[in-house]
């Protein structure tokens, strides 16, 4: 794996658990497709991102560390995260493994 893709995906974390929306939005391109795994479907560009953050983070806690990174075969990177979601009075909701692509 190329350590400055995994240097820059570790940013692009950090800032999410930061809370630097701006700054995690900054590393992402001005068209991104991202996917709302909170409510389904897709949202598209930074301002799509950045509103479905804002509801998200009204509602719940997400934290999620990167694990280990590898290519797939389309040769797209895949994280291991760990990921934990509490509600807003800090009980869990989720403390899982998933996969982000």
């Amino acid at each position: 794996m190329n350590t400055d893709i995994e240097t820059l995906l570790g940013r692009c974390y950090a800032a999410f658990n930061d809370r630097d929306l701006e700054g995690a939005l900054a590393m992402m391109r001005p068209d991104v497709t991202w996917p709302n795994g909170w409510e389904g479907g897709w949202v598209k560009g930074r301002d799509g991102v950045r509103e479905y953050w804002q509801r998200q983070w009204t509602a719940i806690d997400p934290r999620v560390e990167p694990r280990a990174f590898r290519w797939d075969a389309e040769g797209r990177v895949v994280v291991s995260v760990h990921q934990v979601v509490r509600d807003l009075g800090g009980a869990v909701l989720a403390d899982q493994i998933v996969e982000h692509v």
